[in-house]
């Protein structure tokens, strides 16, 4: 069995330092890999990137990330990544990695992913340039997951997770009021991983949201929000 703890939307500040860690220091025991999910800050600062460091600083077990929309406020995310680097996450923008926890191969493909809605309700690549530009951006994020996915595909894993901030169904939005869907998530991040395949795709930034929902090609999702899990970390498990 593969244990795959993940939250996302902890929002640390400098008066929060120590409050996850006792925690997450029981990862050890209880799963093979963290996954953050993203707005793992409240401005996107350095100085609050340093909270977070020092919260999965040698946990003993593997730290998987991605930013979110708050870890891109303060326009240093760069800053922020190698922040986090440094205490030994793997940050992942379009690219994939693969961890080892309990003599099992992990492997997680990750994107911040953006907006634009689902079917039936979505934005176009149509009119404006801004416009077309949201859309395309989101379609970038997309297609890097998928790759990254195929990449992994060839990697011998026993199990593939994908990470993402914004989420890839509106099955989990589910308590968001809907006129904010659009900007919660893009069911192109959904269309990625059933195309490039995977085992479970996390995702936070909806607070109000549900915690499980499914893609079409029958991926389960899981929004780890922490707001919605209402933990340190949720252990999801799969088999190995």
């Amino acid at each position: 069995m593969i244990r795959i703890a993940a939250v996302g939307d902890i929002h640390m500040g400098p008066e929060s330092q120590g409050v996850l860690r006792p925690a997450f220091e029981t990862l050890p025991d209880c799963a093979d890999v963290l996954l953050l999910a993203g707005d793992l800050t409240r401005h996107g600062t350095p100085d609050e990137a340093r909270v977070v460091a020092r919260e999965i600083t040698d946990l003993g077990v593997p730290v998987v990330a991605v930013l979110g929309n708050h870890d891109h406020h303060d326009e240093r995310p760069e800053e922020v990544t190698a922040v986090l680097k440094d205490a030994g996450a793997h940050v992942l923008e379009g690219e994939e990695t693969v961890v080892t926890g309990d003599g099992t191969r992990i492997g997680v493909a990750g994107t911040k992913g953006f907006g634009g809605g689902f079917v039936g309700r979505c934005a176009g690549e149509f009119g404006e340039p801004i416009m077309k530009e949201f859309v395309r951006y989101t379609r970038r994020c997309a297609d890097a997951l998928h790759l990254s996915l195929k990449r992994l595909a060839e990697q011998d894993c026993d199990a593939t997770v994908a990470l993402t901030h914004f989420s890839p169904v509106p099955d989990t939005l589910a308590g968001e009021p809907p006129e904010i869907y659009p900007f919660l998530g893009s069911y192109l991040l959904a269309e990625a991983i059933d195309e490039g395949g995977a085992d479970l795709a996390v995702h936070g930034h909806a607070h109000l949201g549900t915690e499980h929902g499914m893609t079409s090609g029958g991926v389960k999702v899981r929004n780890v929000a922490q707001p919605v899990i209402g933990r340190a970390f949720h252990v999801y498990h799969l088999p190995g």
